[in-house]
């Protein structure tokens, strides 16, 4: 079974990276970010507990997430595999994953980081929001703290993968065909 997390700061591509390697290898795609946006459009109690948060730029509780995750990774129980996207964010997640997996006979095969200048995924973001609909994406200050968030939390998560012989970095800039071929590279070569 493979199971892969994709990481990077807001704006690197992960979505569409991940909506790649689930078409290849006929992955489920688990992003922490969309089921939230189900949530907070539903307008379920969860939804609203989620809004408050994403709307001061924060990240949504380990706690919070991970049970959202749990129950998700519950519902595809004939799979080849997951991608996630956009989790585990924190070492703390990162450890309840390994957890849970290892009680569903499962394990982390690859991380993998997208890379990207800040001042290029700002671009990105402020585009991306002209036309998404989502208000995370059209404030600058928000989008510089999602940054911030990224670089004290999740970074530390490159060194724990790093020790387990999991971690990945590629370049995510430039054409989207190109830095696909580079995710296949890593999974099909180690």
């Amino acid at each position: 079974m493979l199971n892969i997390v994709i990481f990077g700061k807001p704006g690197a591509g992960k979505g569409t990276q991940a909506e790649f390697l689930k078409s290849k290898y006929n992955l489920t795609h688990i992003s922490t970010g969309d089921l939230f946006r189900h949530h907070i459009v539903n307008k379920t109690s969860l939804g609203l507990k989620v809004t408050s948060i994403l709307e001061n730029g924060d990240l949504v509780p380990d706690k919070l997430t991970i049970e959202i995750l749990e129950n998700e990774v519950k519902k595809h129980k004939k799979t080849n595999g997951f991608i996630f996207d956009g989790f585990p964010r924190t070492i703390n997640q990162a450890k309840k994953l390994d957890e849970f997996l290892k009680f569903l006979s499962m394990k982390i095969s690859f991380t993998i980081a997208l890379e990207a200048e800040d001042e290029i995924l700002l671009l990105r973001l402020l585009k991306r929001g002209e036309t998404s609909g989502r208000s995370d994406d059209t404030d600058k200050e928000k989008i510089l703290n999602r940054f911030k968030e990224y670089t004290d939390k999740t970074f530390p998560l490159k060194e724990f993968y790093s020790k387990q012989n999991k971690f990945f970095s590629i370049n995510g800039v430039g054409d989207i065909k190109v830095i696909s071929k580079r995710l296949i590279s890593i999974i099909e070569n180690k």
